[in-house]
């Protein structure tokens, strides 16, 4: 039964959510942010994130708050990011400063891009497989399931030649598999050192207790310990059905993806037919 008190979840959407207007929708609402990504980077973000993780993660980061702001801050009564969006859901939610947060991403982006040259990997994602097939793939070829985005789409994680050769047995199996444009092998265990360094940079960071519930993608849960959390989350798999499913029980039963794209809203209608999805994005192509 939904709670009379937690109705709406906002999310924020992680690296791979880009679109070609969020720079100038970045440049229009958060121009501190962006003066700040180019004094931490020496470069304009947006005009590098095709290069890597180390400028797109800032520049989605930067993108994600401006479109949260030009929708008038909508907090809803829970949070949760995807990914990387976590860290705009806590600027959101009011434990974490905008500025903070922004170094956060800058620091992620470059330790997950070093991690990434020193044990080069990748990602594939599965459609439309059985789950069950799928995972006896990725064990096989000793790949991590990354990302548990939406029945029926898996994304493995792990190094390139395994990858490749999984693509072709998932293939054989009927599923849809697709190699993504990433360079790292993300959410799996090639980003411990990356995750060990981010938990020591994570201790110069001061948190507060959020006003509203951040449930963290990597252990569908409310935020805890943000510091452990968003260092694990570097190594562990994002449980974005589960994350959505707990959230439907805590009473949300609308779920407004903030942020560009609408890769989320997506989601969330696969994962929950019986809630209500939308996104910003699809609200101002309608105002247009």
């Amino acid at each position: 039964m939904a709670s009379e008190t937690a109705r709406t979840a906002v999310l924020f959407p992680g690296q791979g959510s880009q679109t070609s207007g969020m720079a100038a929708v970045a440049a229009a609402q958060r121009p501190d942010l962006l003066e700040q990504a180019r004094e931490e980077l020496g470069l304009d973000p947006f005009e590098r994130i095709a290069d890597g993780t180390h400028h797109a993660q800032p520049a989605l980061y930067c993108a994600t708050l401006a479109h949260w702001k030009q929708a008038g801050s909508p907090s809803g009564d829970m949070l949760a990011g995807h990914s990387l969006g976590e860290l705009a859901a806590l600027v959101a939610g009011g434990a974490l400063g905008a500025e903070e947060g922004l170094r956060l991403a800058v620091v992620r982006g470059r330790l997950m891009e070093e991690a990434a040259e020193a044990t080069p990997g990748g990602m594939l994602a599965s459609l439309g497989g059985e789950e069950q097939t799928v995972r006896g793939i990725a064990a096989r070829f000793e790949l991590t399931v990354a990302n548990e985005n939406a029945p029926g789409q898996l994304v493995l994680s792990g190094a390139a030649e395994a990858l490749t050769e999984a693509r072709k047995e998932l293939r054989a199996s009927g599923a849809k598999a697709i190699r993504l444009p990433v360079a790292g092998a993300f959410h799996s265990p090639l980003m411990a050192d990356a995750a060990a360094a981010f938990r020591a940079f994570l201790d110069e960071v001061e948190f507060s207790q959020p006003a509203l519930p951040v449930y963290s993608s990597t252990a569908a849960a409310p935020f805890d310990d943000p510091r452990e959390r968003l260092a694990a989350a570097l190594t562990d798999p994002v449980i974005w059905c589960k994350t959505l499913a707990r959230m439907q029980q805590a009473g949300a039963h609308a779920f407004l993806e903030t942020g560009p794209g609408d890769v989320l809203t997506g989601l969330v209608r696969r994962t929950l037919p019986d809630a209500e999805a939308s996104s910003l994005a699809e609200t101002e192509a309608v105002g247009a």
